[in-house]
């Protein structure tokens, strides 16, 4: 059926019937059934897009469906993970700001965006990809080297060229540094 659904992309859908419910009773018990429709509609989806790789001397698709589920529940698993620190990360305090001392920051970061935007633009694609993997999608070091395929060390050593190169294209200073408001 596999084989058969590359040429004509409907008869996966046998596969989807013969062994949807068996796949989502295990994402279910594994994260619950709210996630379980979303994970479980990607695993088909993935199998979908990589049917060509599939060894079709397997008899059975299951195991080759179960492995696809487990990536995903680990990567489900991986992104709750991260979330939850970022939430235990939030800092009360800032929670309780001022309306003045959130508008400032805000001036400040708009009027900085362009400058900004226009020294990472001037950094190379691998640059901005790590810079952007530790700060915005909060990546450790580690993580950030398997996402790359890259040795730790590197990350390391490429990070510390990065933000020498974005000090010397914003004038040596820390854009990100918040002027000191007169009382």
């Amino acid at each position: 059926m596999i084989g058969a659904s590359l040429d004509d992309p409907e008869r996966f859908a046998g596969i989807f019937h013969r062994h949807w419910d068996e796949i989502y009773r295990y994402i279910a018990q594994r994260l619950g059934p709210d996630p379980a429709e979303d994970v479980g509609a990607e695993t088909f989806a993935v199998a979908f897009r990589g049917r060509q790789r599939y060894d079709r001397t397997r008899q059975d698709a299951r195991p080759w469906l179960y492995g696809i589920a487990t990536n995903l529940i680990r990567q489900h698993w991986r992104v709750e993970r991260r979330h939850r620190r970022l939430l235990a990360r939030v800092d009360p305090e800032a929670a309780d700001e001022s309306f003045d001392q959130a508008s400032d920051e805000r001036l400040v970061a708009q009027r900085l965006a362009p400058r900004i935007a226009s020294a990472l633009a001037r950094l190379s694609t691998a640059e901005r990809d790590l810079l952007l993997l530790i700060a915005w999608a909060d990546l450790t070091y580690e993580e950030a080297a398997q996402a790359l395929d890259v040795p730790p060390g590197t990350v390391g050593s490429r990070l510390y060229r990065i933000r020498r190169k974005l000090r010397r294209s914003l004038g040596d200073t820390n854009p990100l540094q918040l002027p000191e408001v007169e009382a």
